[in-house]
């Protein structure tokens, strides 16, 4: 058996001296380790070797598995050596060469705005609050004191889905929905960022554009915290050398409700064709929350008042960045978008 063993494992070093790549090395390795290979048949004939002979007989089969498997480590060693060698030199790098200039992606106006809305209300002590866009009749409209027929259910241009359901024209049904569930626990001050509908499509107005509300609920709430607001609001978005001035308007959901103006970014107040020689642009809408809008909410209009704000995200970020034409904003144009990786350089 010892002389059968040796002249196995003498073959095996021809073999092996034969092998050049990987796949004749696997070859080889079914051929003597698989199902039906040399050495595995020696293994399995050892329940027909007499009892007093298998220690010697078991001993002889290791023996040149034990040379197969330490010849095979070191042949697949050496040619996967070899296959990185390859490689390096195939994939040799001159280091010499220009380094090649990477395009980083940069925050879109949009997502800009939004967060530094959010971060300046929560740092005041507001919450930031969702709602869906796919709003129903009555969160959208007449829990905001829009009646059946009111004009202002028109004049917004809604895009119905059915009869019940349509696509949120404000994010204020955000705020109906946290008044309802609130229900005079306590006091409110949130703010609703998110995307809105209307039927519009010009240089200024989109179909889709994101807006911004703002509620306060508690007792003693007056015109005057709403001034002053929006007048921190104002300045820390656009520049403290921002005017704010509050002109009388009508809103269902507010009473007394205001228009509020900046002074034009452009020319500074001066007067310019953006600001159509006025020195101010309109900035949001505003108001103390109509008694109507608290009592359907669930708050008592003899305890508690409220103020409410809103504004077009869109229109903030046009103001705040310069930019004319709100089409841009959701144009994809790489052109437009590369404008705003200084604003990251800056920061």
């Amino acid at each position: 058996m010892q002389e059968k063993i040796d002249q196995l494992i003498e073959e095996l070093k021809q073999k092996f001296e034969e092998v050049k790549t990987m796949q004749h090395l696997n070859d080889l390795k079914v051929a003597q380790l698989g199902k039906k290979g040399v050495i595995t048949e020696l293994n399995a004939a050892i329940k027909d070797i007499p009892n007093d002979q298998k220690k010697a007989y078991g001993e002889q089969v290791n023996r040149v598995r034990t040379f197969f498997n330490e010849k095979f480590t070191e042949i697949q060693k050496k040619i996967e050596e070899e296959i990185v060698n390859q490689k390096l030199q195939k994939e040799t790098i001159d280091i010499s060469l220009p380094g090649k200039k990477i395009k980083t992606g940069s925050k879109h106006p949009f997502n800009r705005i939004i967060e530094e809305v959010e971060d300046l209300f929560v740092s005041m002590g507001y919450d930031v609050v969702d709602g869906p866009e796919l709003e129903d009749d009555e969160h959208c409209f007449r829990l905001l004191n829009y009646t059946v027929g009111h004009p202002a259910r028109d004049a917004q241009d809604t895009f119905y889905i059915d009869e019940e359901y349509l696509l949120r024209t404000q994010t204020s049904a955000s705020q109906s929905r946290v008044m309802q569930a609130n229900k005079e626990k306590g006091p409110i001050r949130v703010i609703c960022p998110g995307k809105t509908y209307r039927r519009d499509d010009d240089a200024t107005h989109s179909h889709q554009f994101g807006q911004v509300e703002g509620l306060v609920i508690d007792k003693n709430i007056s015109l005057a915290d709403l001034k002053g607001t929006l007048e921190i609001f104002a300045r820390k978005l656009l520049g403290e050398d921002t005017k704010v001035r509050f002109r009388p308007s009508y809103f269902p959901f507010t009473s007394p409700s205001c228009e509020v103006d900046v002074s034009c970014f452009n020319c500074g107040g001066k007067g310019c064709s953006l600001c159509k020689r006025t020195g101010w642009i309109e900035l949001l809408g505003a108001g103390m929350v109509h008694p109507n809008v608290l009592r359907m909410g669930g708050y008592d209009p003899d305890k508690y008042t409220g103020f409410a704000f809103g504004t077009g995200l869109d229109r903030l970020a046009m103001f705040k960045y310069s930019i004319p034409d709100i089409r841009y904003m959701y144009s994809n144009d790489i052109r437009f978008l590369k404008q705003f990786d200084r604003c990251d350089v800056e920061k």
